[in-house]
């Protein structure tokens, strides 16, 4: 197999932060692409925060974190990417988006390089088919927050090679992390059970079955989840619940798979969760 030496992340937001962090602290010459200045300047100073705060608690050496972020470094430009071994798409989930971005990189990276996507509900081979090279488009997704999450789902479509599979499952493996197979569906593993599982939380408040704090004691102690759901529910976000929501929805056409209207009303509100300020908790005053 052909080794990975360097790596493209795109979108330096919340995942793709996290993503090019583990990236270039695994030893990996990294770049971040973003859209304006201004974002690649904000992403690359979150990446330097985390490190930062890694090393105040006592679990990173100050020297590597220095090494870390001098392997990293940001761009406002596709062209910057040419050369890298494997790009990672962290963007909005957005069907459009995607093939806007697949599109153009398959014109710029280099005919060899692995295109991969963190997306959590969308099908890797509508992404694939948006490239000439299909045959080396998987999926890596990865959990929140990507430096301490363990887990990345890599996902192969009909027409991924053995070869870009065998790729990414390894390079997964080569960031400290632990992979697992699974299949181009909706939601993959991890999503296909806990979105419904969520959703279902939601259903049971709509119906009387107990208050938000209730129900999401009785999972965290009953079940030994280490959060609740409407508290899980408010970190990842409502909205981007409901997006996922709708998309597997849409794929399966399954009850369980659609977003109760509270959920609805709750982001049409502006209740998003945590980064609002208030979803189903209020953090205004915290």
């Amino acid at each position: 197999m052909k080794k990975i030496k360097k790596v493209g992340v795109l979108g330096c937001g919340l995942m793709g932060s996290g993503i090019a962090e583990v990236a270039a602290r695994s030893g990996y010459e990294t770049v971040v692409r973003e859209v304006t200045s201004e974002l690649v300047e904000k992403g690359v100073q979150k990446i330097g925060g985390s490190l930062g705060k890694a090393v105040e608690r006592g679990k990173l050496e100050a020297s590597v974190r220095d090494e870390t972020l001098a392997r990293l470094s940001g761009t406002v430009k596709l062209e910057d990417l040419a050369d890298c071994d494997i790009v990672i798409e962290a963007i909005v989930e957005n069907l459009d988006e995607k093939k806007k971005i697949f599109s153009t990189l398959d014109e710029v990276v280099k005919k060899d390089a692995l295109f991969a996507s963190n997306t959590s509900s969308l099908t890797m081979t509508q992404i694939a088919m948006f490239t000439h090279r299909p045959d080396q488009v998987v999926g890596l997704h990865f959990f929140n927050p990507v430096p301490v999450m363990k887990l990345v789902e890599v996902v192969r479509t009909l027409l991924t090679s053995e070869d870009s599979y065998e790729r990414a499952f390894e390079f997964a493996r080569s960031l400290g992390k632990e992979p697992i197979a699974a299949s181009d569906n909706s939601g993959f593993i991890v999503n296909r059970l806990l979105v419904p599982y969520l959703l279902d939380a939601i259903r049971a408040l709509e119906e009387g079955g107990g208050s938000v704090e209730d129900i999401d004691k009785g999972m965290h102690l009953g079940c030994g989840s280490p959060m609740g759901p409407f508290t899980l529910l408010d970190f990842v976000g409502l909205d981007t619940t409901y997006y996922i929501a709708n998309i597997m929805f849409d794929e399966y056409r399954e009850k369980r798979f659609a977003p109760p209207p509270l959920l609805k009303q709750m982001v049409t509100a502006g209740r998003l969760g945590k980064k609002s300020g208030r979803g189903f908790y209020d953090y205004s005053k915290k």
